[in-house]
């Protein structure tokens, strides 16, 4: 169901209408639009997440991976989305659950997962692990490990847009756990004082590590806290990556036409725990909670089923595709293996812009808190 905060649209009130739910938003102007291919890349985009997690998940396992590992299984759809309405100016960053993210926007299996393994050929040459994925070249700013602390550079991000001129909108992405944090209530106040064209994301997947929605939070519709801050707002499922597109297309159109802050809240789910060390993500739910959301909401499995019922994919093809994928995480894995680690010298590289570029910056001593 998505909302907004001028009117209220509900694709469907019963089960029993899903297929009417999942007709109406792909025959939205943003998807209707969109290619066969296109929308078959759309589901390979998701079924290449969860293959590519699942291959991670294995890996940190037989202890090829170290440190935090927070995996994207369930949330699919939310990055797949957002990142295929990606424009030139368009910039994106996200919290320390970021394979999907880096994944949505072109980034390789292979420099992923040499992340993950700590290895030189790793997309930040195996210095941020899991929690720090970047690729700046393809306007994705990470992967932060400080709850909200991506939130004011979000708004950064947008602020250099208007003040460049470009037309543009940064999406923030960030937790349910985030919005009870200061510095995501003090962002959303500048973002709409300076009217800054950002759409902040709230995936809310229910639990803040291990503390479900309702005991953490007073307020349990997250998108109405834009209301305290005069911001637009919207709220939509995660699960249906068409959903997403069109809920999503409007709050960054928005935000890139009229330079107006949005706060976007999308419902969804991690079928695992917060990260790998959650041992205990079956205890604060049931099992019959993530086996629930499973049957009927699967990120991989829905836009399945919209596809063959629209006739554009055939269950043949369908399995090959995850075949693709899951053949290409593994070939991923044994590349990140295989891979060297970074030589002793890199210890001293990529701290500080001025040292690395050998600027006059350098001989100043304390030039890094300078102007």
């Amino acid at each position: 169901m998505a909302t907004t905060k001028k009117k209220t649209k509900t694709a469907t009130k019963t089960a029993s209408k899903k297929s009417t739910k999942a007709k109406s938003f792909l025959s939205a102007p943003v998807n209707k639009n969109l290619s066969k291919e296109a929308k078959i890349d759309l589901y390979r985009m998701i079924v290449g997440i969860r293959r590519f997690e699942e291959r991670s998940l294995r890996a940190y396992n037989q202890g090829k991976i170290g440190g935090f590992l927070h995996l994207y299984i369930g949330q699919e759809a939310v990055a797949t989305g957002i990142a295929s309405l990606i424009g030139e100016n368009d910039h994106i960053i996200t919290a320390y659950r970021d394979h999907g993210h880096a994944l949505a926007v072109g980034m390789s299996m292979n420099e992923c997962m040499a992340e993950l393994f700590g290895k030189h050929t790793g997309c930040s040459k195996g210095k941020g692990g899991s929690m720090h994925f970047f690729a700046p070249e393809k306007n994705y700013w990470g992967g932060h490990g400080i709850v909200a602390g991506q939130t004011p550079l979000g708004a950064g991000l947008a602020f250099a847009l208007k003040y460049k001129g470009l037309k543009g909108c940064a999406v923030c992405f960030l937790g349910d756990g985030a919005v009870n944090q200061g510095a995501f209530m003090e962002t959303l106040n500048l973002a709409s004082l300076w009217n800054l064209p950002v759409v902040f994301v709230i995936e809310n997947n229910g639990y803040s590590m291990g503390t479900s929605l309702k005991r953490s939070s007073a307020e349990e519709n997250l998108a109405h806290r834009a209301e305290g801050f005069d911001m637009e707002w919207g709220v939509c499922d995660g699960h249906d990556v068409f959903e997403v597109r069109e809920v999503a297309d409007r709050a960054m159109s928005r935000a890139r036409k009229e330079l107006k802050p949005f706060l976007l809240e999308i419902r969804t789910y991690r079928y695992r725990g917060h990260s790998v060390a959650d041992a205990n993500h079956e205890k604060y739910r049931t099992k019959e909670e993530i086996e629930e959301y499973k049957r009927t909401k699967d990120p991989v499995n829905v836009t399945k089923e919209q596809l063959i019922s629209g006739g554009i994919l055939s269950e043949e093809a369908a399995k090959k595709i995850d075949q693709e994928k899951k053949d290409e995480a593994e070939t991923a894995a044994e590349f990140a293996d295989e891979s060297p680690v970074a030589p002793r010298s890199e210890i001293t590289t990529d701290v500080y812009w001025e040292v690395d570029n050998d600027t006059e910056g350098k001989l100043k001593g304390t030039y890094f808190f300078n102007d």
